[in-house]
């Protein structure tokens, strides 16, 4: 295989259409990027979604720590009344 030789000097005619080459690349590449953001807006959709779901989770878990909390203190409670009438 042979390689071809290095340009030492580029024309002006090549320059420009490596310009519009290079211009054309960018533009798909911009547009690859756009996808890319819309793709994101549709995450954090998600995120938020999510984030909505936990936040009905905690309420949950905090009315269930609540009624632990007060069955604990009726069973603490009834103990003592217990003890109190052995004594």
């Amino acid at each position: 295989m042979m390689m071809e030789a290095m340009r030492e000097s580029w024309t002006d005619a090549r320059l420009d259409d490596f310009a519009k080459h290079t211009d054309r690349r960018f533009d798909e590449v911009d547009g690859r990027f756009d996808e890319v953001d819309r793709r994101f807006d549709k995450v954090d959709q998600r995120f938020t979604q999510i984030d909505q779901r936990f936040g009905e989770i905690n309420a949950r878990f905090d009315a269930l720590q609540r009624t632990l909390l007060q069955i604990g203190g009726g069973v603490f409670a009834a103990l003592i009344g217990v003890i109190v009438t052995q004594l």
